[in-house]
């Protein structure tokens, strides 16, 4: 399977204006942007009952999920980091524990 593609509203405006103008037909669409018949009709269905204010309610949501996969994607990168420095730490203590490095038994 192929990941879900997700489609932008001005390029749903724009390759339903081109349908609705008679500017490209229904199948060189669907054939150029390798688009399913079923979509392009329930877009064009969209664009007939609302015009030009079709998919704005998509936009938000869009931004809105492209922004939680960020902050879930950079909240996972300093976990990881924390979790470094956590080992680390815990070395560096065994280490102290253990009486600090060879050199300062020796020297100093």
């Amino acid at each position: 399977m192929r990941p879900k593609r997700v489609f932008d509203r001005e390029f749903k405006l724009q390759v339903v204006r081109q349908l609705v103008q008679g500017e490209k037909g229904f199948a060189q669409l669907c054939r150029e942007h390798s688009l399913s018949a079923s979509l392009l009709r329930r877009w064009k269905e969209q664009y007939e009952a609302q015009g030009e204010n079709a998919w704005l309610n998509e936009v938000s949501t869009m931004y809105v999920e492209r922004d939680a996969q960020a902050r879930i994607a950079a909240l996972e990168a300093a976990l990881g980091r924390a979790h470094l420095e956590i080992d680390f730490l815990r070395h560096c203590l065994k280490t102290l524990e253990k009486g600090g490095s060879k050199s300062n038994k020796h020297g100093s």
